[in-house]
């Protein structure tokens, strides 16, 4: 065992070592509860200096992280944000967790891990025996993204500096798999994943995850790791863009899709219920399966089946707007679209299928208000910027819309009044399955 290793490996052990999280989204802020919990010291950063701002005023802009939480870990001193990148080199874990988008073309944008690379390169301890401990730094990238790029990207730019993986710092991979909104899971709870450059940068990533989560499970390599996220994305995306077509099939003929998945589920085995809906929302699943595929195509493989299944699911606002479109002329009308967020109950409205909805209506003609208990008002995303706010939604309120959209199927929202006050409802989640009265102003979509 190496000194750097041991050096890490017992600073992890006594709780004494200090963990970096770029990066205080819907990855790395539950990241900063968990391994704060396991009574190590975070230094959180971001380059918005609003988020770091409320953060350290013990405010929390993420609904799952309580602001007495964050108020606890500022004052405890357990926790600070910062935008200063050059505190990176007081860590001796740096962990990313920054977006990886697709660009105008579909295509892997790398630019904010390249980015973050190249921060922590301008800082990077190295093994330097006159350093914290003789340096000993772990990198580990959280990011999702394609096969090999941990190895093709993060590796040289960290070692651009001169300092060599494996003998001045420590590199390994392990794919968040954060389920916002899920009462059954969090951080800690959730199995995770760890591949390491060597054998050496394994050992030290799998004692950091044990500080903070419950099972941690060591592949063979950084590629293993990148790959199996990649996997179970796609088989949600495929599986979700089957159902959605199975939807299409069975509207055609008549036959509420819905009935149908209650009944097949019954089956105890080889069967694993979908369901479909407006398009595909939040950071992974309408992303993933493109990295995947771009991939693929510098390998001369067409992932024709992962393709299809993203066209089916990219397709599935305009089917919704077509089933709207039969009931009413969406040119000067007014629309109400219920639900902003891309799943229930949560906050997030990241790739949201509901903002999609939003434009092409408006694109059409149409006034569009939207209500989100959960969202009271829009902000600035990487390429849209809606700038909304949550209308109030009561049965006058309902009256007067030539339509309402549920996009999102919130528990908050009374369905039963929104079906008898509305003129029309367009119902995307079969969200008024239950509804008894007005079933004839239903719309399944």
């Amino acid at each position: 065992m190496t000194a750097m290793l041991k050096t890490l490996l017992h600073r992890l052990n006594t709780r004494t070592a200090i963990v970096g999280v770029i990066g205080l989204g819907y990855v790395g802020l539950p990241l900063v509860r968990a391994f704060s919990n396991g009574n190590l010291k975070c230094i959180g950063f971001d380059v918005d200096p609003a988020k770091v701002a409320k953060l350290m005023a013990g405010r929390s802009y993420i609904k799952s992280i309580p602001a007495s939480l964050i108020r606890k870990l500022v004052k405890s001193q357990h926790f600070e944000a910062t935008t200063d990148y050059s505190r990176t080199a007081e860590c001796d874990a740096l962990v990313i967790c920054v977006p990886t988008p697709l660009d105008k073309k579909h295509e892997p944008d790398m630019t904010y891990v390249e980015q973050t690379a190249r921060a922590i390169a301008k800082h990077l301890r190295g093994s330097d025996p006159a350093l914290r401990g003789g340096g000993s730094q772990l990198i580990v990238l959280e990011s999702t993204t394609y096969p090999g790029t941990t190895r093709e990207i993060v590796l040289p730019i960290l070692e651009s500096t001169g300092l060599k993986a494996g003998k001045d710092f420590l590199l390994a991979y392990s794919p968040e798999r954060e389920n916002p909104g899920s009462k059954d899971f969090e951080t800690a709870t959730i199995p995770k994943v760890v591949g390491g450059r060597d054998a050496a940068s394994l050992k030290a990533a799998v004692a950091l995850y044990r500080c903070a989560v419950k099972k941690v499970i060591p592949v063979a390599s950084l590629e293993i790791a990148e790959a199996a996220k990649i996997l179970e994305n796609c088989y949600r995306c495929i599986n979700i863009a089957f159902i959605n077509e199975f939807k299409i099939i069975l509207d055609k003929m008549g036959i509420d899709v819905w009935q149908v998945i209650e009944a097949a589920k019954t089956k105890p085995f080889g069967f694993q219920p979908f369901y479909p809906g407006p398009g595909l929302g939040g950071h992974c699943i309408p992303i993933d399966p493109f990295y995947l595929s771009w991939k693929a195509k510098q390998y001369g493989v067409a992932a024709q089946f992962i393709e299809l299944a993203g066209k089916v699911n990219v397709s599935m606002p305009e089917y919704v707007i077509s089933k709207l479109a039969a009931a009413i002329a969406i040119r000067g009308s007014r629309i109400l679209i219920l639900g902003l967020a891309y799943k229930k109950d949560v906050d997030d409205l990241r790739e949201s299928p509901s903002i999609v909805l939003i434009e092409r209506l408006k694109a059409r003609g149409a006034k569009v208000d939207y209500n989100d208990p959960h969202i009271p008002a829009t902000h600035k995303q990487r390429e849209r910027d809606l700038q909304m706010t949550s209308v109030p939604i009561t049965p006058a309120a309902l009256k007067k819309y030539d339509a309402v959209v549920i996009a999102t199927d919130h528990s908050a929202y009374d369905y039963p009044m929104i079906v008898r006050n509305a003129r029309v409802v367009v119902d995307t989640r079969n969200a008024t399955g239950h509804v008894k009265k007005g079933r004839e102003k239903i719309i399944k979509a």
